[in-house]
């Protein structure tokens, strides 16, 4: 299944494989407590790093190794 990124550089819309994935998540401190936020992350064959912020079931039903 390809997950689909918005190359900045492109200005266009690309398919990446599961296999080029990882997985990350981005934890911050506000007022409220602590609030996380899930990303894929990847890189295009350009070399453009690419990000997107998913929902947490997109997050947990993707199988993809999960950054350091």
């Amino acid at each position: 299944m390809a997950i689909e990124f918005y190359n900045v550089k492109k200005r266009k819309k690309v398919s990446i494989d599961e296999t080029g994935i990882t997985k990350v998540e981005y934890k911050r401190e506000t007022a409220k407590g602590i609030q996380v936020r899930y990303a894929f992350r990847a890189q295009d064959d350009d070399g453009t790093n690419l990000t997107k912020f998913v929902s947490k079931a997109d997050y947990d039903r993707v199988d993809a190794p999960v950054a350091a």
